[in-house]
């Protein structure tokens, strides 16, 4: 967003911006001209490439970052407080929820088909998505080790990695095949295995 812009060009680029994501997901990126996007969001064609002066691929990127962001917003609040088992439970329903709701089209990637995951700009909002993503899952592992439920010597890095690695694979079987099983099985064991942890007890060790 540049930095020039008032809080009214801000609020108004923002307008347009999430009026764009609903067109979007409601008529798909390929069958959605800028003429409805002008029409949806009441924006005329100066005003748009004021904001956008790049045109339609520069408003799919600003559009592609509200989506990344709506990604973890749709998570919360329980990505933000994984500080027990019962909440990482919680945030496991919610993922779950939010992709059988969102079902075989998936907003984001219908984007990055259009403009292109070499466009500038694409590839760093993937990045900084699946970053933000990982050190929240991570964040709260920490609370778990910090509150005893976790060994001191847990890779959590590596670990929110792997979890994060399950989901994204769930995620991309159920946008193929419509069904969330396999999102449900990552979860389940991604969970299951934070639960075991490493130890003189071994795999099998439970964690209250």
């Amino acid at each position: 967003m540049p930095a020039t812009l008032t809080a009214k060009g801000r609020a108004t680029r923002d307008r347009i911006v999430r009026g764009a994501a609903t067109v979007l997901r409601e008529k798909g990126v390929g069958l959605t001209t800028l003429d409805d996007i002008l029409s949806h969001t009441r924006t005329s064609k100066s005003q748009l490439f004021h904001y956008f002066p790049g045109g339609k691929d520069e408003l799919l990127l600003a559009v592609a970052h509200f989506e990344a962001d709506q990604v973890l917003a749709d998570q919360q609040p329980y990505l933000g407080s994984l500080d027990s088992w019962e909440a990482w439970y919680r945030w496991r329903d919610r993922v779950v929820e939010r992709y059988e709701e969102q079902g075989e089209r998936c907003p984001l990637g219908s984007l990055f088909l259009q403009v292109g995951r070499d466009t500038p700009g694409a590839r760093a909002i993937v990045v900084n998505l699946l970053h933000r993503w990982q050190e929240q899952l991570a964040t709260g592992m920490r609370a778990l080790r910090d509150a005893g439920r976790l060994p001191a010597d847990f890779d959590i890095d590596r670990s929110a990695a792997a979890l994060l690695a399950g989901l994204q694979g769930g995620v991309a079987i159920l946008l193929s095949t419509g069904r969330s099983d396999h999102l449900r099985a990552a979860l389940d064991e991604g969970i299951a295995t934070l639960r075991r942890g490493p130890g003189p007890a071994g795999p099998g060790r439970v964690v209250p």
